[in-house]
């Protein structure tokens, strides 16, 4: 269903110094990571800052952010600051953008901008990538406008469900995403991030994000490898993403298909 080969990206935001900061980064380059993304919430650490640090420390892994909350900042600091990025990282910066999370007004209070409502916050996102230029872009996209601004505007579509959804649900996003892009559906990136990975996740961890789902992977190193290979096949996931709890027991799920 698609010509993408796999790609594998880690997600955090939270270390208690800088040591620690770019030591993960290092581990994620070493264990075959394309991706460092960083979630933008006023709990976790500033994006940017924290994506230029980790590329400092590294060579080769790609940074990101997993996503921002276009509300909080205006288009035009956005592109200043990913065009920063792009330059002084040799090109290894890319923009996650999403429309807000459902608990992200809160931190747009405390950060004294307005949140908008729903179509605001899809305008002003739309906004926000015609500001950037030269840097490669990823949509956070579930419902129906943000699938159809993701579809003509979007190099890579991050599919925001549940850990819990189901591949058919997954594939009824997917059929929405296909009929919104046409004849660009085949360019697109399809991503997917993973709650909870690893031949044996922790209690609190299945207790949090459940057991069954597509954002859950278990099992064996060659039952997940053959996993994501079938939902490649069938559904057109390419590129995936982890918590950066389990990055260490995925590694061996990265080592066998990054690049194939």
């Amino acid at each position: 269903m698609t010509d993408h080969p796999f790609r594998f990206g880690a997600v955090a935001g939270q270390a208690p110094d800088a040591g620690a900061w770019t030591g993960l980064a290092r581990r994620a380059e070493g264990l075959g990571y394309s991706t460092l993304l960083v979630p933008d919430t006023l709990g976790t650490l500033s994006p940017f800052t924290a994506a230029a640090v980790a590329a400092t420390a590294t060579t080769t892994l790609r940074v990101g952010t997993y996503v921002l909350s276009v509300p909080n900042r205006t288009p035009q600091a956005v592109a200043w600051e990913s065009a920063t990025l792009h330059k002084l990282t040799g090109g290894r910066f890319e923009l996650g953008l999403g429309a807000g999370r459902p608990d992200a007004e809160s931190d747009a209070a405390a950060l004294g901008v307005r949140f908008g409502t729903p179509s605001q916050r899809i305008d002003r996102l739309s906004r926000t990538i015609d500001a950037v230029r030269d840097v490669r872009i990823l949509v956070a996209a579930s419902g129906t406008r943000l699938l159809r601004l993701a579809a003509s505007k979007a190099d890579t579509v991050a599919l925001g469900v549940p850990p819990h959804y189901t591949e058919e649900q997954v594939a009824a996003k997917l059929d929405e995403l296909y009929e919104l892009a046409g004849d660009r559906f085949h360019e697109l990136e399809l991503a997917m991030n993973l709650a909870c990975a690893g031949a044996e996740p922790p209690e609190w961890a299945l207790s949090r994000f459940g057991r069954t789902g597509t954002g859950i992977l278990t099992g064996t190193v060659a039952e997940m490898a053959d996993t994501l290979r079938r939902r490649r096949d069938h559904l057109g996931i390419s590129y995936v993403s982890v918590n950066a709890q389990f990055m260490d027991a995925f590694a061996p799920v990265v080592e066998r298909l990054a690049g194939t």
